[in-house]
């Protein structure tokens, strides 16, 4: 009844053809040897990895989630740590990480093709190794040299697992109010005291050891977020002792049960501080950023998993006529179509497939902008991918968990009172889905970063260059024969974008409250300015396909979310840009 079939074609199609990020890769040094012949192997071996192993135990981890024994140790479901193992003998954790550190060397972009799958496949098991990544590139650049001798091979390889220790029960997005305490000790580390929740992979038996990069406060630091250190704390220690570390609960979730989240009580705790004192943020923001991208995957996941599944059902499932009969009345189920002939159904698949397929072309331009800002051989090219990376992630991270968590819901509509049952998968994928759009900064967040901090702040300058490159694809669309719709649309796309970013930037000295107001619809405007985007340059880049019938679906599909999405941005950018429209407050309960 659930089925995963990894999108191969249309992930080469994005990464070869609309991106091309090929001719990227021969300018970024350690990519330079790299062919889309390889890239593809390694995507085939990840879709044969998630579907054969990590899909299986979906339903499973979701039935058993984790156990917390009396010692404090967690199990976790049947099967899941045999596929970490499994996972770690095929090197992919080392997949984007530096060949100096045992890693592949292989471009972030293929990466994130990968994560996406595993995603899809099995949200819960995948958050163990989810962290990895921001964990590596965080103590890469932070961390001393003792500490990255020690550590960083071990965490490149996946042999042993990384938790990102930031919330307290006083403290959720508020950063600032945690009081877990960092004491220095004469021979260079510092004990830790203090609880932590929400802690994902605090402990579990997946790998025999646990780094756990623990946000906390030196003596005399000031209060706030700059008074924020931050420091490794390993689960195990150097001489082979436990440390004075352990997890007081796991929590019982809506969803991910799979994933064990913990709440963990360091007492005393031996760590070592990563970077400099009350800098702990600015390092910790390298895990954190790593860890949206990855988030947006998990969205793209669920997305493409419920959308393909949808379409499966709606093809075999038969009831009525698309058309009703000239003579009224039943009609004979031998007659009967299939529910994807309907109207109603036809939007409800051609609305998932179009903004799936968008969006996997945003996401996977945020990670090549990521490798480019990296690794490009032209310092330009550098800080301009550099920009437009910050720019994007937010975006990838709020729009792609947003979509997942509703396309699932949708999806579950297409499947009717069966999408409702355990059996049919559907309503598994919903409940994953809906923590995403929380966790790793909440969308609201997300959304304030964008336009507070990524455009305003830097007075439209990223935003700016990116609407420039989104003219370019207009440009090129109006070269192309049968595309003048997708152009006319993704200009008028860019100027509006324009004039509500002019509006916001000389409007928020005046009223410093107006961002804030408008910033939830100022994010949804340009993912929809984003989505425009990437569906033209599909559409454009379905043209160079020798398979003219397979392109020819896909820019009937690409002039669907013109037609039917794109329209709702007008409403987002008409609030965004409206300085009057009120906002009270909320009154009280009772």
């Amino acid at each position: 009844m659930w089925h995963y079939q990894a999108p191969l074609r249309e992930m080469r199609f994005v990464i070869e053809r609309v991106l091309q990020a090929p001719a990227s890769w021969a300018h970024c040094r350690p990519f330079a040897e790299l062919d889309t012949d390889t890239a593809a192997a390694v995507l085939d071996e990840a879709a044969r990895f998630a579907s054969q192993v990590l899909q299986p135990l979906n339903a499973v981890g979701d039935l058993q989630g984790c156990t917390l024994a009396a010692d404090g140790s967690v199990r976790t479901p049947a099967g899941y740590r045999e596929a970490y193992q499994a996972f770690v003998a095929g090197g992919w954790p080392a997949l984007p990480c530096d060949p100096a550190w045992g890693g592949q060397g292989l471009p972030l972009l293929v990466d994130a093709a990968v994560r996406e799958m595993l995603s899809a496949c099995n949200h819960g098991w995948t958050m163990y190794p989810d962290l990895l990544h921001g964990a590596y590139e965080t103590l890469k650049a932070h961390g001393s040299e003792a500490l990255k001798a020690r550590y960083l091979a071990k965490i490149a390889s996946g042999e042993w697992l990384a938790a990102m220790a930031l919330t307290e029960p006083q403290a959720g997005s508020d950063l600032g109010l945690l009081r877990t305490r960092a004491e220095p000790q004469a021979d260079g580390s510092l004990r830790i005291s203090g609880s932590k929740i929400f802690i994902s992979g605090g402990e579990h038996d997946l790998s025999d050891n646990i780094v756990h990069l623990v946000l906390c406060r030196l003596p005399g630091a000031p209060p706030g977020t700059k008074g924020l250190s931050l420091a490794l704390v390993p689960k195990v220690l150097p001489d082979g002792s436990r440390n004075t570390m352990a997890c007081d609960g796991v929590e019982k979730k809506m969803g991910i049960k799979g994933s064990a989240t913990c709440s963990m009580r360091y007492e005393g705790a031996t760590g070592w501080l990563v970077g400099e004192p009350q800098r702990g943020l600015a390092a910790m923001f390298l895990m954190m950023n790593s860890a949206r991208l990855h988030v947006g995957l998990q969205g793209l996941g669920h997305q493409e998993m419920a959308t393909q599944n949808a379409l499966r059902h709606a093809f075999e499932r038969h009831q009525g006529r698309a058309a009703a009969p000239a003579a009224g009345g039943a009609v004979p189920a031998a007659e009967a179509d299939p529910i994807a002939a309907h109207p109603a159904m036809r939007h409800a698949l051609l609305r998932l497939q179009a903004c799936t397929e968008a969006q996997r072309v945003i996401a996977y331009r945020a990670a090549l902008c990521i490798d480019e800002a990296a690794h490009h051989a032209d310092a330009a090219r550098r800080a301009r991918a550099a920009g437009q990376a910050a720019l994007l992630t937010p975006v990838v991270k709020a729009l792609l968990t947003q979509q997942g968590f509703q396309s699932a819901s949708a999806a579950l509509q297409v499947f009717g009172g069966f999408g409702y049952v355990h059996d049919y998968g559907i309503e598994q994928t919903v409940r994953d889905a809906r923590i995403a759009m929380i966790y790793e900064g909440t969308n609201e967040i997300q959304a304030i970063d964008l336009l507070v901090r990524k455009v305003i702040g830097q007075g439209g300058a990223p935003l700016w260059d990116l609407l420039g490159d989104l003219r370019a694809e207009a440009d090129a669309c109006d070269a192309r024969p049968g595309l003048a719709d997708f152009a006319e649309a993704l200009r008028a796309q860019c100027d509006t974008a324009r004039q509500a970013t002019e509006a916001l930037i000389a409007g928020a000295a005046g009223d410093p409250q107006w961002p804030l107001r408008a910033a939830d619809a100022y994010l949804a405007g340009l993912a929809l300015t984003l989505q425009a985007w990437a569906w033209a340059a599909s559409a454009r880049a379905a043209l160079a396909e020798p398979d003219t019938a397979w392109a020819a679906r896909k820019i009937e599909r690409m002039r669907y979310g013109l037609q039917w999405v794109l329209p709702e941005a007008a409403l987002h950018w008409q609030r965004a840009a409206t300085r009057a429209l009120a906002l009270p407050q909320a009154a009280a309960a009772g």
